[in-house]
């Protein structure tokens, strides 16, 4: 971790059980300064429960949750942490300025109205009341909510559900801007490309146990596989069944290949067809490696 990262928030060994099942189960992670972290795991992996034990909405069974050095429940802490989660429990009735309002009142260095409306994308809809608003709009709003305290810790639970993709640009960007500013974000998404967009250091999870963390090319690089595409003449199924090659397919002229190393399949590929062009070749992405780490031991065998 580069010095001047300071830890702002720690799961040390943090396990929660409801019921017969296990949520969390002894997971470590640190959320350092002028970071995001990128929580990323399937439905039921955990990431929920870390985030609300973060919050102090839930409480650990065994381990040790900590914001700013204290409990996540204390009043220094809540001061501290902004949120974003998946149900906000806003007054639908109030005007989006009135809601604005009343959430800055609650702090006493807030983030400017105008800087809200700038960063969340509010203009024009401060006077229209919130249950009027469309999906996109409101999680804007709520975006604006969990900001406007000036947060040392941003948790963000799949902020971006729902907006179009003008929208979803503009809250990286401001994540950009509040990273900058030396704010800690944690960030849970089902969007593998905004994790690969935004995140210094990914951590993937699975039934509650930590799989694997670091930086987004550490995590790609647990798999070495290559993405060869082009437009070619030559039959799918037959490339299919060269030597190192994991899968191919047709889309439309073009030829999408899955390597395990591309050099020699680019050299068969050049050989086999003097008309080949528009050659590319790419590593594994990053949801190339979470369905790699995530894989039960049911589908490997399959």
């Amino acid at each position: 971790m580069p010095d001047g990262q300071a830890v702002v928030a720690r799961l040390r060994g943090a396990s929660k059980r409801y019921g017969g099942t296990q949520a969390l189960d002894g997971l470590d992670l640190s959320l350092h300064a002028g970071q995001v972290t990128s929580l990323l795991g399937a439905n039921g992996a955990g990431k929920s429960t870390a985030v609300n034990l973060l919050l102090g909405l839930l409480a650990a069974d065994a381990g040790e949750v900590s914001v700013f050095g204290r409990p996540p429940s204390s009043r220094a802490a809540r001061l501290g942490t902004g949120a974003m989660l998946q149900s906000a429990g806003i007054p639908d009735r109030l005007r989006v300025g009135e809601v604005l309002a009343l959430v800055r009142s609650y702090y006493r260095d807030p983030r400017s109205v105008a800087d809200c409306v700038a960063l969340a994308g509010l203009d024009g809809l401060l006077e229209r009341p919130y249950r009027h608003l469309s999906g996109g709009q409101q999680r804007r709003v709520q975006f604006a909510l969990a900001i406007c305290g000036r947060p040392r810790l941003l948790c963000l639970d799949e902020p971006t559900t729902g907006l179009d993709i003008e929208a979803r640009q503009g809250i990286w960007r401001a994540v950009r801007e509040l990273v900058a500013g030396g704010s800690a974000v944690l960030l849970t998404t089902h969007y593998l490309e905004e994790a690969e967009a935004l995140a210094d250091h990914v951590a993937v999870i699975d039934r509650g146990r930590m799989l694997a963390q670091g930086s987004v090319a550490a995590i790609r690089a647990h798999v070495a596989q290559r993405r060869i595409r082009c437009v070619s003449v030559l039959d799918a199924d037959a490339v299919a069944r060269w030597p190192g090659v994991r899968q191919a397919e047709r889309d439309g002229e073009l030829l999408r290949i899955v390597a395990d190393v591309a050099e020699p399949v680019v050299r068969r590929l050049l050989a086999a067809d003097d008309r080949l062009h528009d050659l590319e070749v790419q590593r594994a992405g990053l949801a190339d490696a979470f369905l790699e780490l995530t894989r039960t031991p049911q589908q490997e065998a399959a």
